[in-house]
């Protein structure tokens, strides 16, 4: 490739990742150029290994030749980078902090309560993990009321960090609703997130990245072999 510029932006990823959609959502919205690579066996990526060599995971984004690791981390550092497109973090230290809270909270429980849906032994733990979710859900329809204020996002009128935390989240809560016949995110039950989950999905910087559900489908079936994907 020659000598790489500083302001060359390389993302390594894997398209079901819902990780690795946060950060092309975050490069969506600030409007910046970049050039994908598919790692599809990030266990054994060369690449992966080289610039993410304690976790060994993806998303890794590249600028220049500086790599950038975790999803979260890497969505701030491109809102700190690029100030063109609409903030991502909000400008206030305590709304700030409310919304790293809340993504910590949907990847601490959220997003480890759809992977107990997913691999649960038996009925009792597959209930369990349900109620969790539901749980989750409720305590996220209760924040989108109180950051949004009436608007079309927890950021407000755009995207914001909360955003993008959850909305990566949408496709495997599909994907689980298809298969377990719950529905997480409800018209009655949490109608700010139910409509809140058709603007997401609309939005430009979404719709040309967000992973098709029927292809989740199946990576889904290939990935848990429990009886809920079958």
């Amino acid at each position: 490739m020659g000598l790489i510029s500083d302001e060359y932006v390389r993302l390594l990823g894997a398209w079901p990742s819902p990780f690795v959609l946060r950060t092309r959502i975050a490069l969506n919205l600030k409007r910046v150029p970049y050039e994908y690579l598919e790692e599809e066996d990030t266990l054994n990526s060369e690449s992966v290994l080289n610039y993410n060599p304690v976790h060994k995971q993806i998303p890794i984004l590249i600028h220049g030749n500086k790599p950038i690791r975790e999803s979260l981390n890497i969505v701030m550092y491109v809102d700190e980078t690029w100030l063109s497109g609409p903030p991502i973090l909000p400008s206030d230290p305590f709304d700030r902090a409310v919304a790293r809270f809340w993504d910590v909270y949907i990847d601490e429980h959220c997003f480890t309560s759809i992977n107990g849906v997913a691999v649960a032994k038996d009925e009792e733990e597959r209930k369990a993990a349900v109620a969790k979710l539901e749980m989750c859900m409720a305590l996220l329809e209760e924040t989108f009321q109180e950051c949004s204020k009436g608007r079309g996002f927890f950021g407000g009128d755009n995207i914001g960090f909360i955003d993008i935390g959850f909305g990566s989240m949408l496709g495997p809560l599909k994907v689980l609703e298809k298969f377990s016949g719950v529905k997480f995110i409800h018209p009655e039950k949490t109608p700010g997130l139910f409509h809140w989950a058709d603007r997401f999905y609309a939005h430009e910087a979404v719709k040309p990245v967000m992973p098709d559900i029927e292809k989740l489908v199946e990576f889904a079936r290939l990935k848990f072999n429990t009886s809920i994907f079958k």
